[in-house]
Formats: structure tokens, sequence, C-alpha cells
């Protein structure tokens, strides 16, 4: 079956020529934006109950930009004025460029990895010695404590915001060709919204071994993986079934 309509589990990219804008033109299909979980800021009495003060803390790890966003959200409600000395380890450059929201970029010690968690540790192991705070989520992937148990580095995690599943009940009776995940919380919040779901000739496309671990759990039928060696993202592996079933 041709695809002609695409549901994208994520917000949509605020860049302009994004690789999904790219898509649309080229292979004249309708793509839209539904993020099927959103997230929620806990508030500084909750961050407190974790036995959490941010004077303790000389360096920052930061996975994302809502780690970014809410960290020094709470700083602020804790009314604690963030030292200039504070060490901020960012997981990558995108992560480091939207720190610029609440820092000045070269005045501040900021260390940034490449792709993935792992390849902070080199940075970890050299700065050994400085006591870190994790601003993370309700749900955490295994390999970021892992890491930072392997390097042997003090570090505190602190929930500072909750993943939450959206209300998705307006889109009951509507139809897409495909639905794209990338974390095993989008699975969960499609079962959650729609527990009587019925796949039928819906295409589902995953992104990550843990969402596809999640979809396989839940019985669903993986049509479209990524990344592989051959589509590293979600765009080239979309544009790679695209062109094979739209040409049957």
């Amino acid at each position: 079956m041709k695809v002609k309509t695409i549901l994208v589990s994520q917000p949509e990219p605020k860049m302009e020529n994004s690789p999904y804008s790219r898509l649309i033109e080229k292979e004249k299909v309708k793509v839209d934006f539904r993020p099927f979980i959103h997230v929620e800021g806990v508030d500084a009495k909750s961050v407190r109950q974790q036995k959490i003060d941010l004077s303790n803390f000389t360096a920052i790890i930061l996975t994302s930009r809502n780690a970014v966003d809410h960290f020094f959200r709470i700083a602020e409600e804790m009314r604690f004025k963030v030292p200039d000395s504070m060490k901020y380890f960012c997981q990558s450059e995108a992560v480091a460029y939207y720190l610029q929201k609440y820092v000045v970029y070269r005045k501040r010690k900021i260390y940034v990895g490449k792709r993935n968690f792992q390849e902070l540790q080199p940075l970890f192991k050299k700065y050994k010695d400085e006591v870190y705070l994790l601003p993370s989520s309700d749900v955490l992937k295994p390999a970021t404590p892992d890491t930072l148990d392997k390097v042997g580095i003090k570090w505190t995690r602190g929930i500072f915001y909750k993943t939450v599943i959206s209300d998705l009940s307006d889109l009951r009776n509507v139809y897409y060709d495909v639905l794209v995940f990338f974390s095993p919380s989008g699975i969960e919040s499609l079962l959650k919204n729609f527990p009587d779901f019925d796949q039928k000739d819906t295409r589902i496309a995953v992104f990550g071994n843990s969402t596809i671990n999640a979809a396989t759990e839940a019985g669903l039928r993986i049509d479209i993986k990524a990344p592989t060696p051959e589509t590293p993202s979600m765009t080239m592996a979309l544009q790679k079934y695209i062109n094979t079933v739209n040409k049957k």
C-alpha cells in the first residue's frame, strides 16, 4: 500500500528547511506532528524532598534542552544564584548551544560530547574530582547511570521534570499510513490512549533499539527501522520505504 500520510509523535521541527520539509516536497506526502508525550516540571519542594542542595555541586550534567530549562527554573525557584565557576558537561553541541539561553557562553566552563552520552567519559575522567548533578526526567536511559558509575565520579541524580502521556483522544477516528515513534514512552502513550488499537494496514516506524523492543513487546508489527548503516536518520528510512512502496 502506498504512503500518503505520516504522523510523527514529536513536536514539529522549528527550523524551516528540516529533513521532513524535504521529504514532504520530494515524496508529495502529508506529514503531521503531534507529541505523544510531554514534559512537566516538578516544583522546588519536590527537589528538596530528594535531599538536593544545589550549592553542594560544582558541575552539572546536561543531556537535553529540557534538562537545561528545568535546572535553571529550579535554581530560580530556590533563589540559588548559579556561580560563574559552575562547570557544564553537555551531551551534544545542540545542548551546549541551547545553554546560551541562560549563560554567557564564552565566560563559562562548558564541556561538550560528540553524539552519545558515553562519549563524555574522557571528560568525566579528566575532571573526576568535581561533584556532579544530573538533572533528569523520571525516565532515564540505563546507559546514563551505568556510564557515570563506570567512571567512578561523585554524582547525584535529581528528578527535575517528568514525562507525561499526552491526551490524544481527538485522533481516535483519524487514520495515518505511517506512525513514527522515537521512544518507548511514545509506544506507551499510543496504547494508553488507544487500548483497543488494531494496527491493520498502519505502518509503524521506530527509531532506536529501546523503541524497537517496546513496539515488539506491545505486539506491533514494525515496518520501518532506524538507524541502520544505510539509513542513519528516520527521514532517510521513511524515504527509502516510500520509494519502495509508492513505486509499486
